[in-house]
């Protein structure tokens, strides 16, 4: 009886390290890839649910693409690749006259370069009613040319007649590639 006894201890012995061995080489090992799968799973799924976010977001970043080209272009267009100040003087002075102001004064400043664009500052002083003078500021708006304007000063006349006086700094671009070129 004592050898079935060892026997049988032997068999739990044997069975527990079976069971030992096959928990400890092959059981742990497989959980621990199980886990690394399911969390790189759930990485790619949120990759997944991100690139469908982004990808739905796509239509409108392309739009918006577009609409910016378009402004660039148009403003590319209104910046010419020469002075040509003297075009502008002359237009300046067409448009004020159209607008019936008075008492016009055109001075170009002193031209300032900056990053590839020089821009020169132009004094304007007139006078006329205010309604002929937003007019004047609407057809500046509407013009070919970039025209920026930096201050306007209006001042009414002494006898209220509804006449303002208007002086104004604006300033005009050129791209100073062009005139290398």
């Amino acid at each position: 009886m004592l050898f079935r006894e060892r026997q049988q201890i032997v068999i739990c012995v044997v069975a527990g390290l079976m069971v030992g061995g096959f928990v400890l080489f092959r059981y742990l090992p497989l959980q621990k890839k199980i886990k690394a799968v399911a969390r790189t799973k759930a990485a790619e799924m949120l990759a997944i649910t991100n690139a469908s976010a982004e990808n739905a977001r796509l239509p409108a970043l392309k739009e918006q693409l577009l609409k910016l080209e378009r402004v660039v272009r148009n403003y590319e267009a209104n910046i010419p690749g020469h002075r040509d100040l003297g075009m502008f003087l002359h237009t300046i002075a067409n448009l004020m006259n159209k607008h019936n102001l008075r008492d016009q004064l055109v001075q170009p400043g002193k031209e300032i370069e900056a990053e590839g664009l020089h821009c020169m500052p132009v004094s304007m002083q007139c006078k006329g009613r205010l309604k002929q003078i937003f007019e004047f500021f609407g057809s500046l708006q509407v013009l070919d040319r970039v025209v920026r304007i930096g201050q306007v000063k209006l001042v009414n006349d002494g006898d209220f007649s509804g006449e303002v006086s208007i002086q104004t700094e604006t300033f005009i671009y050129y791209r100073a590639e062009a005139e290398q070129g």
